[in-house]
């Protein structure tokens, strides 16, 4: 299978990878979210994965950039892409429960709420306007943006956006056998509240059932003037929703195939159906003779923290195929 699928980006002079941190308290549900050595400690996660991407090391909180069963995290391969191409990561806090440990624009955000029982993301129309704010300075200082999250229990609040916009999705997950029931759950209750209170406009929507990485990358796209890619999978396609419902052109999305290939998500239908273009990367991991990396191929994390865009973009910036592989077997060997 090719390295990527699709065609090939428009060129650019000046790339930039940023990376949208927030948390939403679904991830502390048990069964919820996998981004995490506990349901609690997700909430850690997104700060622990940018000091790995910035500075190749975790040293705030003790962190093993493998899963139990030794998988390397999507952060280590996104690290390892960005010390290949010599970009800094640019980190956007949107709603952090801890403070990061590197540095971030601040939004000023809060942390998602659990949309079950009240409204997830209250301050969302200042998000989405901070979000806008960013996007006019990125048109300034890049004319190639690839934007990527870390927001573990992000899937089912994509899940919840997606189904209150109308589209009939399914949504992945870290997890090998996605917690689809527990997800389903959570998604009817918010969708419930949704109802009773008539929310339709899209905004609202997130307000009520989204978490704080959605406004900020929808206002972004609202401005941004270059060549713009979403880097995630179903997190991400709720996002081209949101901007479609807001009246703007569905943006590009680039994942891995790990996602695509996921029977428990409906990905390559719901990026037809939002109209937005989708690229997929196959790393190949399964040939490359680490065990840990291989586990990508049975299902176990898929993707995260915009890996596949990170790969995508590495690929752009002419980088061999094998090049790029044996820099994530590098990197994993590393953290093993």
């Amino acid at each position: 299978m090719a390295f990527v699928s699709g065609n090939v980006y428009p060129s650019f002079k000046k790339p930039l990878f940023c990376g949208i941190l927030a948390n939403t308290l679904l991830s502390t549900v048990p069964g919820v979210s996998g981004a995490g050595p506990s349901p609690e400690k997700t909430l850690l996660t997104p700060i622990l994965d940018a000091e790995l991407i910035a500075t190749g090391n975790v040293t705030s909180y003790p962190f093993k950039p493998n899963t139990p069963t030794g998988c390397p995290t999507p952060s280590t391969i996104t690290r390892a892409m960005l010390s290949l191409c010599g970009l800094p990561p640019f980190f956007v806090n949107a709603g952090l429960r801890h403070t990061p440990t590197v540095p971030c624009y601040d939004l000023y955000g809060q942390v998602g709420e659990d949309p079950r029982t009240r409204d997830a993301v209250p301050n969302v129309h200042a998000l989405f306007g901070h979000g806008a704010s960013l996007g006019r300075f990125f048109s300034r200082t890049c004319d190639f943006l690839v934007v990527a999250e870390c927001v573990p229990g992000g899937t089912t609040t994509a899940l919840c956006v997606l189904r209150a916009l109308g589209y009939d999705a399914s949504v992945s997950s870290s997890f090998v056998k996605n917690p689809v029931s527990i997800k389903e759950e959570i998604c009817s209750k918010a969708l419930a509240r949704l109802s009773s209170d008539k929310i339709t406009n899209p905004l609202d929507i997130v307000r009520y059932a989204g978490d704080p990485m959605m406004p900020v990358a929808a206002g972004i796209l609202t401005t941004y003037t270059g060549n713009l890619l979403l880097a995630g999978g179903t997190q991400m396609l709720s996002v081209a929703a949101l901007a479609k419902a807001l009246g703007q052109k569905p943006p590009a999305i680039v994942t891995t195939s790990y996602v695509r290939d996921d029977p428990t998500a409906n990905v390559t239908d719901l990026a037809d159906r939002i109209g937005s273009p989708m690229y997929y990367v196959d790393p190949g991991f399964g040939d490359l003779g680490h065990p840990g990396l291989a586990r990508y191929c049975i299902g176990e994390v898929k993707e995260g923290f915009g890996d596949g865009g990170a790969m995508y973009l590495a690929h752009l910036m002419g980088h061999p195929e094998a090049e790029i592989r044996e820099k994530i077997l590098s990197a994993a060997h590393a953290c093993s």
